[in-house]
């Protein structure tokens, strides 16, 4: 029994804070475990508030990584954590969200801006895939509607004679 008691005390030494210290791989791994809390919180706690991180989800990380602002997880990205902090303190001023769009673009440029505004080029450029898709199809009715046309108004084969009828029907055999 002595000898019991003495594991005991033994193994219950070996899991004391004092001891697990002592271990370098136990110390390494607490602090990467910390590490890894203190990466994940800190862009957690950069938008406080829902309106804050929609504001993010419309636009863009201007450090080169074309992430989504709300998203973006580019490592060592020096805009992204800054720019969640000015959304989220324009809005604990109540600024409201077309005046800090605005302020964004004038700030970094229309780049920021996840879908442009619908003026000028840029409404061009969001009509032109419907116009685009509309005059294919167009166009492939019109070619379609034409090769019927030219198939119906095509010269019809000329007669054959009963002479190379009845030398195919040669050529060919009996049928089975």
């Amino acid at each position: 029994m002595a000898d019991e008691g003495s594991a005991v005390s033994r193994l219950n030494h070996a899991f004391t804070w004092s001891a697990l210290l002592r271990r370098p791989n136990v110390v390494y791994a607490i602090g990467a475990g910390l590490l890894a809390i203190v990466m994940i919180a800190v862009p957690l706690l950069a938008q406080q508030t829902e309106r804050a991180k929609a504001l993010s989800m419309r636009m863009m990380c201007v450090c080169g990584c074309n992430q989504i602002l709300g998203v973006c997880n580019h490592v060592g990205c020096t805009y992204s954590h800054d720019m969640l902090k000015e959304i989220d303190d324009r809005i604990a001023r109540n600024e409201s969200d077309d005046l800090t769009i605005q302020a964004f673009v004038q700030e970094y440029g229309a780049a920021v801006m996840l879908l442009p505004e619908a003026k000028g080029f840029n409404l061009w450029v969001w009509i032109m895939p419907v116009v685009a898709v509309i005059g294919g199809i167009f166009l492939v009715r019109v070619i379609l509607v034409r090769w019927r046309r030219e198939a119906v108004h095509a010269a019809p084969a000329p007669p054959v004679s009963p002479e190379h009828l009845a030398r195919a029907r040669r050529e060919m055999g009996p049928d089975e």
